[in-house]
């Protein structure tokens, strides 16, 4: 009896190692995150050890340098729950977190020449150029500068989008979601003909000059793009290229291509001098997906598009489950890319944005998720000790239950879905965000002056 017994068990236990074994390769081979395995994985590290040693080793090395900032100031980490607030944890009244944009914001004003160009990235919170459409607006107002920036070659919010019209036809579609992508524009798209696009840039007035940049992968010899009925010889020697198609004060323009071959990337409609921001949305991810792009395609990325600012404003598809509190397995995948992003973009600010209010129905009544503290604080500890800044977005907009007050409010702020603020409610958030941006700029001149 107990022989058999011993039998049972012994392949009780044989079978759940094979499931969970076919389930590691599965995962493994397919990149897939399911929590459950975040944290063990039987062949992980056999499958591609190098990458996983290579990965461990910068996350430990950006841990150490974020540590030896902290102890060489006086640091407090409970900062991030303060509304309104842009800060780099350190403590005092007066603190600059973004040092590199504020410098840049200083020269730009004090000279009138330069360009200042932000990267604001995120998920359906941010789409159809909400939010940055308005910070935009509001930053080009006070420092200068005309164009709503970087286009994709294709966008399925585009009808909803109120800054540009993007009307696409033909293009064959690589982006984040397709499992074996790899390296496509920081957009998370990259697009190959034969196609065309109508782009129209809503955002500028008649008779404004603006340069029309288009940005693409390598090209060799020959490669073309037909620009308004003109063929335009493409230079596209590196992974990524950037290359002027006209000075002009057209609103609109047409682009064609029949090449399959070059992988195009999107338009830029911009001025000469002043701020130019990006928006950089892409529905239902969290930031992951960036492990998809590689280092060397970063550094390529910033080499001929310079970022003096990457906005990361992320967590809100973390929020799908009501009873989820415990965000720790985000921590650990994420930290890889705020790793990579921080020695692509050294030069340049990194602003963590956390996760705006969600809320699900608990006994009859919608209130905030239940973890939604705990992913701001996961959000805030990951910035804290990758060195990044951090914009506390819950607390900014009520805190606890304010998705479902903007949601009711009259007119609503929120969708009726209480997960996305609506329009207004974007503007309000764009502006909140401005004024902790003038505030940080505020403090550096400050102090600017009183030195001089």
């Amino acid at each position: 009896m107990n022989a058999n017994r011993n039998w049972r068990v012994v392949v009780l236990l044989t079978l759940c190692f094979v499931i969970y074994f076919v389930i590691s390769i599965f995962i493994s081979v397919f990149d897939i995150h399911w929590k459950p395995l975040q944290n063990v994985n039987l062949i992980s590290e056999i499958i591609n050890p190098d990458k996983a040693n290579n990965n461990n080793q910068l996350v430990q090395d950006s841990l150490k340098n974020a540590a030896s900032l902290h102890a060489s100031k006086e640091m407090d980490f409970e900062l991030y729950q303060n509304p309104n607030l842009i800060t780099d944890f350190t403590k005092g009244d007066s603190i600059t977190a973004l040092p590199h944009l504020a410098e840049k914001l200083y020269q730009l004003k004090k000279t009138g020449k330069g360009k200042i160009r932000i990267a604001y990235f995120g998920d359906s919170m941010i789409e159809g150029d909400l939010l940055t459409r308005t910070l935009r607006k509001l930053l080009q107002q006070e420092f200068g500068g005309y164009g709503v920036g970087f286009l994709p070659v294709q966008s399925k919010v585009a009808p909803v989008r109120e800054s540009a019209e993007i009307k696409a036809t033909g293009w064959k579609i690589v982006n984040f979601m397709d499992k074996s992508a790899h390296n496509m524009y920081i957009s998370g798209f990259s697009f190959t003909g034969p196609g065309s696009t109508h782009f129209t840039d809503k955002t500028l007035q008649k008779g404004i000059v603006t340069n029309k940049y288009f940005i693409f992968g390598h090209a060799s010899g020959g490669a073309a793009i037909d620009y308004n009925g003109s063929s335009i010889s493409l230079n596209g020697p590196d992974a990524v290229n950037r290359q002027l198609l006209a000075k002009d004060t057209l609103q609109s323009y047409t682009l064609r291509s029949s090449s399959s071959q070059v992988p195009y990337y999107g338009v830029s409609f911009e001025s000469d001098n002043g701020i130019i921001v990006d928006n950089f949305s892409f529905r239902g991810i969290t930031g992951v997906e960036f492990k998809k792009i590689d280092e060397d395609f970063l550094k390529a990325v910033q080499e001929k598009n310079h970022y003096d600012l990457i906005v990361m404003q992320y967590g809100v598809n973390l929020l799908f489950r009501p009873n989820d509190t415990d965000y720790s397995y985000y921590a650990k995948i994420m930290t890889p890319n705020l790793v990579k992003f921080k020695s692509v973009f050294s030069g340049s600010d990194i602003l963590m944005v956390s996760t705006a209010d969600r809320a699900f129905r608990y006994n009859g009544e919608y209130q905030s998720a239940k973890g939604i503290h705990q992913l701001v604080e996961t959000q805030a500890k990951m910035a804290f000790d990758n060195g990044l800044s951090f914009f506390n977005l819950f607390k900014t907009m009520g805190g606890d239950n304010s998705i479902v007050q903007w949601a009711s409010a009259d007119p609503p702020l929120a969708n009726k879905d209480y997960v996305h603020p609506n329009g207004k409610g974007a503007d309000i958030l764009a502006e909140k965000l401005y004024r902790a941006m003038m505030k940080d700029y505020h403090n550096y001149t400050s102090k600017k002056r009183t030195v001089q």
